[in-house]
């Protein structure tokens, strides 16, 4: 895979995207898997538990049931949430973006919390993003020390855990993304939300789940410029099938 996120030749993988009431970014993440990266691609209705035999499930960004309780705290309880838990147990791999993140880590198939930002104000901008682990088969083969460029849209994007969870995170390795600057430097400047330790996206210990508040599917189209999205989804294509 090359530096703009190019796939090898192999047998497509199908994806699925979970639409809850209140998702807003199943269909873009739809337009950019299907009609932009060329994946196979299925919506699949929250009420449902049939995955379609998809290979990765998204869990898209959005209000799931209006934030009402709690930011993801209802979705997780949909019907098909079992049928994604179980399937994340089995090893499948599962990607949670934004509202996606807070639903799995309401799962428990990711520790932590996500709290309101620390300006208690939504954020939507382009944010940098150094990633930290370049062995997950979310990032393995993503050029070294490359900074990615990608949008938030969040109002809860704070992620927060105990000391002894943060450790963990820390020595597993399942700290995948940062908030940086453009040249890549993690410090307290450049978090946009107040995450600890500038926290934007951390896999589960079997590396097959991530979560991430960052949106990849809003930046993968080579027409507006902005493709660094594309190297995630990518590389984890190339990864499962190489």
């Amino acid at each position: 895979m090359d530096s703009f996120g190019e796939r090898s030749e192999m047998r497509k993988p199908k994806f699925g995207v979970v639409v809850f009431p209140g998702s807003n970014c199943d269909h873009d993440a739809f337009y950019a898997l299907h009609k932009v990266l060329e994946f196979d691609v299925n919506f699949l209705w929250h009420k449902d538990t049939d995955l379609k035999e998809s290979d990765v499930i998204i869990l898209p960004g959005g209000f799931s049931y209006g934030d009402y309780l709690r930011t993801g705290a209802i979705a997780r309880f949909s019907p098909i949430m079992n049928s994604v838990i179980d399937f994340a147990n089995k090893g499948g791999y599962v990607l949670g973006i934004c509202n996606g993140f807070q639903i799995l880590l309401e799962a428990g198939l990711l520790p932590g919390a996500l709290l309101q930002n620390i300006s208690l104000k939504f954020i939507c901008k382009d944010v940098y993003l150094s990633v930290e682990n370049y062995e997950s088969n979310f990032t393995k083969g993503i050029k070294d020390k490359i900074v990615l460029n990608l949008p938030i849209a969040h109002g809860d994007g704070n992620f927060f855990a105990d000391e002894n969870t943060l450790k963990e995170l820390e020595d597993n390795n399942q700290i995948i993304l940062r908030y940086s600057s453009k040249s890549g430097n993690v410090s307290n400047e450049f978090n946009p939300n107040g995450s600890l330790k500038n926290i934007a996206g951390i896999i589960n210990k079997n590396g097959n789940v991530l979560g991430m508040m960052p949106h990849p599917e809003r930046s993968c189209n080579r027409i507006l410029a902005k493709t660094d999205g594309s190297l995630i989804f990518n590389a984890l294509v190339n990864n499962i099938y190489n």
